[in-house]
């Protein structure tokens, strides 16, 4: 464990249900491991399912409502993929006026896959570069943005860091851009 987001505290926004597993877990333990203070946000309560691919996978708990999150509580947001997670969550108001309060106050996303329709529905990629799964490039491109086709890419055109990527197979690359921009933009403003 290093602790390169020593005391950090990152909102994963999920919808209950349809969350690509790998793309939850993988960074979940790259913030662990890098001593960040990971919370599952979600609309409901209780349980938020996972998948792998389209097979039913894990279901882990729900640490607090998007309801509740408040931007002054967390320092940056992660945004899993898996195509229902983020086409349910961009319908959660609350979830969506979340993470729009979060990319005006200047704190880092990290969404990969999907995960970007719910930063459209946000109105928060006009200007931007973002990659995704490439059935986004569309809505992305008539959201305003450019989309590129690469393992991970990072925009700091705009209100906040946005660190974006395609794919389960690209979570290497995506953990460790996350982890690295949150480290220097998170910290940096702490010791402000």
């Amino acid at each position: 464990m290093t602790n390169e987001l020593e005391n950090v505290r990152v909102a994963f926004l999920v919808a209950n249900e349809g969350i690509e597993q790998s793309e939850l877990i993988g960074p979940w333990k790259a913030v662990m491991n890098a001593g960040g203070k990971p919370e599952l946000v979600a609309p409901k309560p209780g349980l938020a399912g996972t998948m792998q691919h389209l097979d039913k996978a894990g279901r882990f708990p729900v640490d607090r409502l998007t309801a509740d999150a408040r931007v002054d509580d967390y320092d940056a947001v992660i945004l899993p993929g898996g195509v229902a997670n983020p086409d349910l969550l961009r319908q959660d108001k609350p979830a969506v006026e979340f993470l729009a309060a979060m990319c005006r106050a200047g704190k880092p996303v990290a969404a990969i896959c999907h995960g970007p329709w719910t930063l459209i529905e946000a109105g928060m990629v006009a200007g931007r570069t973002l990659t995704s799964w490439p059935s986004l490039r569309t809505d992305l491109r008539n959201a305003g943005a450019s989309w590129v086709d690469e393992e991970v890419h990072v925009c700091r055109d705009g209100a906040n860091p946005l660190i974006t990527s395609r794919k389960p197979d690209d979570l290497r690359v995506f953990c460790r851009e996350l982890t690295n921009v949150f480290a220097e933009t998170c910290l940096a403003g702490a010791a402000v």
